[in-house]
């Protein structure tokens, strides 16, 4: 990208790049994220790579400064720009689950390592709905009584906060970045609320989250 130096100058930014704390500044500096944010047309970068610079920027000014945790939802929503992804196959189940309630129910006969998948998922899929769609959700839940955002919080909120509770959240590092995601789902859904908003107003269909938003099943 033209905003982190030109092409004689790739050697010292690769070199810039290998030492943690010059790397931290360069992607936590304002110039590359309105630089990614006002993107036209196809993107230079990889998904992730956008999609952390943005949700780094949101969560920090939401008071969230792991960078952890803005890793972690920057792979989740790169994860379910896929449609397929937002889907979760659980064994014995004749096909992928897309709603909460069949999720839900799986989780009583599902053993210890598929009930920790399912509750990651479930918290992840309420932090993408309700952090991406909110204004569908509050128009569903007015017109048809259909689950309201508080419903979205509370169980992203329960479901990551007994997903760090177990032993392979720990064994995986996720332990505290559950934690975090419980704790603050608040924050972090109004966070990617802004961040959404942010994109809709430039108007432009072409960048990755908004892409989702014409693809998203509700």
């Amino acid at each position: 990208m033209k905003v982190l130096g030109k092409k004689e100058d790739a050697a010292s930014l690769v070199s810039l790049l290998t030492d943690p704390e010059t790397r931290d500044l360069i992607l936590d500096d304002e110039a590359l994220f309105h630089a990614l944010l006002e993107q036209r047309g196809c993107l230079s970068v990889s998904s992730h790579f956008y999609f952390y610079i943005l949700v780094r920027h949101v969560l920090r000014q939401a008071g969230i400064e792991d960078r952890a945790v803005a890793d972690y939802v920057a792979e989740m929503l790169a994860e379910f720009s896929r449609e397929e992804r937002r889907r979760l196959s659980v064994p014995g189940q004749p096909g992928p689950l897309e709603y909460f309630f069949d999720m839900l129910a799986a989780l009583q006969s599902a053993d210890d390592h598929t009930a920790f998948c399912i509750r990651a998922h479930i918290g992840n899929h309420s932090l993408f709905l309700s952090g991406v769609f909110p204004d569908r959700i509050r128009q569903r839940a007015e017109r048809r009584a259909c689950p309201d955002l508080e419903y979205y919080e509370e169980l992203g909120r329960i479901n990551f906060r007994v997903a760090g509770n177990h032993r392979l959240a720990r064994r995986y590092d996720l332990a505290p970045i559950f934690d975090t995601l419980s704790t603050r789902f608040g924050k972090t859904r109004l966070a990617l609320n802004d961040l959404a908003e942010r994109l809709f107003s430039l108007g432009d269909p072409e960048p990755p989250l908004l892409q989702l938003f014409n693809k998203a099943e509700g």
